[in-house]
């Protein structure tokens, strides 16, 4: 039998991803908390947005967060090739509203 070692991230009792890396598990937590900051943010811009939209659209600026953030500064976005992760989706809380 094998030891194997998870790293659970769970979101209001909800289980979102689970690891193998600490370190992976760690930069997704934290990729969830700029997220909700976002989310945060974005209820407040005079934009139209449905509850779903805000979610989505704050999720994908936190997994792109270098990006924006070099947009934002006035350079031009480096495309940089995404890693082999060590997560297994086990839940994206795509839910309806």
């Amino acid at each position: 039998m094998a030891v194997v070692i998870k790293y659970v991230v769970e979101r209001d009792g909800v289980e979102r991803m689970t690891f193998t890396s600490k370190k992976e598990a760690d930069a997704y937590d934290k990729m969830l908390d700029i997220a909700e900051s976002l989310e945060t943010l974005l209820q407040k811009v005079d934009v139209p947005l449905s509850e779903q939209q805000v979610e989505s659209l704050a999720l994908e600026i936190a997994k792109r967060k270098e990006e924006f953030s070099s947009v934002l500064k006035g350079s031009t976005p480096v495309e940089k090739k995404p890693a082999k992760s060590s997560a297994k989706v086990t839940e994206l809380n795509k839910q309806a509203g």
